[in-house]
Parts: C-alpha cells; sequence; structure tokens
C-alpha cells in the first residue's frame, strides 16, 4: 500500500487556527524568521511551520490569518487539495518553491492536529518502527574561512560530524585542517543555487581539492559543467542531491542513479508528494537522509521524526536548532539525537 494512503483518510476537525511569528539571529549571520501555523479543534492543537526564507513575506502572511478559511471538518487529504487552491501570497513569486514551503506548514500542521484528536503516533500509523537519529551540523566557515564554527562545535559535542558547504577561497591548507578534524561528513558545493546569497559558481579548483583531500565524504550539488563532470566522474557514489530534488520526477531526471538523496519535506510542499518520494526511494534501493531549513520551532522537530522513521542512520542535516546559534551553549545533545517521536501527534520530544 502507498504510504500515503495510510494518512489520507484521517479525519480532522479544525475549529479555530492562528499564524505566530518567530525570528532569530543564526549563524549565517542573517536574521531568520518562520511563521509558526496552529490549527485547533476538539481541545487539541496540531502545529506546522513555513520556512519561507524571506524574512518580509511573513509578516504579510500572518496578517491574512483571520480571512483564511479553515475551519471545517476534513481528512488529510481534502484538508491539503483545500489550501492548495488558496492564496497564501496574494502575489507572484520569484522563488517557486516557497508555495511548497507554506503547503508543508498546512500539510504537517493538519497530520499533527489529525494524530492528536485520533491519539495516534506517526510510527503507529504507518507501522513502522521509530529509531535513534545520526545528525550531522550545517554550517559555513565565513570569509575568509576559518575553523573556528567547527572548534566551537566540537567543544561542546566531540565526535560531531558536520556538512559543510564549500567555497573558492578554501585553500589546501584549511582542507588539510579539516579532514584532520575527521569531522566531514558532507561537502554542498552549493551548484544546483542560483540568484541566492549562498551561489558558488563552478569552480574545477576547489573541486579537486575537496574530492583529493577530503575522500570519501559525501558531495552534494555539484555543478556538472563537462569539466567537473570528468572529474567527479569516479566518485559518483559519494555523489548526492538536494536543491534539485522536490519530486519523485526530479530523481528520475538526474544525470545518473543516485546512491542516496536528500528529502527535504518542505521542497515537496505536501504529505502525498513527500510520502510518493519515500515510497519510491525503497522501490529502487536508493538511500536517503533529512534536510533542514533553519526551522525556529516544531519544524524541526517534525523533520527528526521523519528521519527516525525513515532514515536514522543518513547523514541527517537536522541539528538540533541551538548548533545553528552564532555561538552555541554548552548542554546541547550530541548524535544521535536522544528523546524521541510525540505520541499522539507529529513531532520529536527531546
Amino acid at each position: 500500500m502507498p504510504l500515503f494512503d495510510l494518512i489520507a483518510e484521517l479525519p480532522l476537525t479544525v475549529e479555530s487556527h492562528a499564524l505566530d511569528n518567530m525570528e532569530r539571529e543564526v549563524s549565517s549571520g542573517f536574521l531568520r524568521r518562520t511563521t509558526i501555523v496552529r490549527l485547533r479543534g476538539y481541545g487539541a492543537e496540531g502545529v506546522g511551520e513555513d520556512v519561507v526564507y524571506d524574512a518580509d513575506m511573513h509578516p504579510p502572511f500572518q496578517a491574512m490569518s483571520a480571512g483564511l478559511p479553515l475551519d471545517g471538518t476534513w481528512t488529510i487529504a481534502s484538508f491539503s487539495r483545500h489550501v492548495a487552491g488558496l492564496d497564501l501570497f496574494g502575489a507572484e513569486l520569484d522563488h517557486g518553491v516557497y508555495r511548497n514551503y507554506r503547503q508543508w506548514a498546512f500539510d504537517s500542521a493538519a497530520l499533527d492536529l489529525a494524530l492528536r484528536q485520533a491519539g495516534l503516533s506517526l510510527p503507529g500509523v504507518l507501522g513502522r518502527e521509530a529509531r535513534p537519529v545520526n545528525f550531522v551540523v550545517s554550517l559555513r566557515l565565513g570569509e575568509p574561512p576559518s575553523l573556528e564554527p567547527i572548534r566551537e562545535r566540537l567543544a561542546i559535542a566531540p565526535g560531531l560530524q558536520f556538512k559543510l558547504d564549500a567555497t573558492s577561497s578554501w585553500d589546501e591548507g584549511l582542507i588539510a585542517e579539516l579532514r584532520a578534524t575527521g569531522a566531514v561528513a558532507s561537502i554542498d558545493f552549493k551548484g544546483a543555487y542560483h540568484g541566492t546569497v549562498v551561489d558558488q559558481p563552478p569552480d574545477l579548483v576547489l573541486y579537486r581539492r575537496v574530492v583529493e583531500g577530503l575522500p570519501g565524504v559525501w558531495l552534494e550539488d555539484p555543478a556538472l559543467i563537462p569539466e567537473i563532470d570528468t572529474l567527479l566522474e569516479p566518485y559518483r557514489d559519494q555523489i548526492t542531491w538536494d536543491a534539485p530534488i522536490n519530486s519523485v520526477a526530479d530523481i528520475e531526471a538526474l544525470p545518473f542513479p543516485p546512491r542516496t538523496v536528500n528529502v527535504k519535506p518542505s521542497r515537496f510542499g505536501t504529505l502525498e508528494a513527500l510520502f510518493a518520494t519515500y515510497d519510491y526511494l525503497e522501490e529502487h534501493g536508493i538511500g536517503g537522509y533529512g534536510g533542514g531549513q533553519f526551522e525556529l520551532g516544531p519544524g524541526r522537530g517534525q523533520i527528526q521524526a521523519l528521519a527516525s522513521v525513515f532514515h536514522p542512520d543518513g547523514a541527517n542535516d537536522i541539528a538540533p536548532g541551538g548548533y545553528n546559534d552564532p555561538h552555541p551553549q554548552p548542554g546541547l545533545p550530541a548524535s544521535p539525537l536522544p528523546g524521541g517521536v510525540v505520541d499522539p501527534g507529529f513531532g520529536w520530544v527531546a
């Protein structure tokens, strides 16, 4: 049975809702703002998180709260279809994936509420086991690059592993220092990003330094221009994808079958699209790992719960949010993530 069929007809009743603001300065040096979607009914509350990156797009969305027609009796499937037909922006978008991010906030809140109203947990309704979750911490090393962000976090949690955004300023000395830490699990080349603050143009010298200086790490989102494709051909088992993956069709369109891919739930928009992707990965023997979007609230716990059920052993980029602070404080949990999925509901309890 397709995974989505196991939850599609779960009933939920929405009697009221609210959209709340969250914001915090994070390690990449920008103000992160998100919107928490709250759906309430029968004494229960389900929550989701809109991770649209443009901070200025959240206040107008939050101001729309009173006018959104969400109350009623639904199923997971019918509520998702209803939300997909609403205008949640009131303007044309430069980044179409933002529609998926906002849809995901409502779909995840609906699943949380439906499970709570039914007294069920996510692994329980799916008939799967929740397991301890391995995680890595995603970082940029600044300009000029420095290992200080890594050292600061290793001092809190020795043995921590990292996913790092590579930039052309990385020289051989820095890469040798990174290798000596033994803490690098994945390198993100950002080759699929265009018109963002994290763009990294194709750089053959950088790619060569990484594959020769950091053997065995995952190589995420390379820009496969001809000369880089030739360089990376022997390393295809290490190549994985993130930004291009928003659907099963995107996986099928990759230049060669991947060994694993980054499954960021918010990129898929709906639970139906996300669960169809989990089905596809399992049917084709492709691994998966979770990815975060600088969630500030319940969205992080929800992707941790999904990782626990579907890919607990992957290089999951879903570290507790405290690791994203400019200067993390002692006491943060080490990997594997302690705690477990909430019961009932959709989320993670530390």
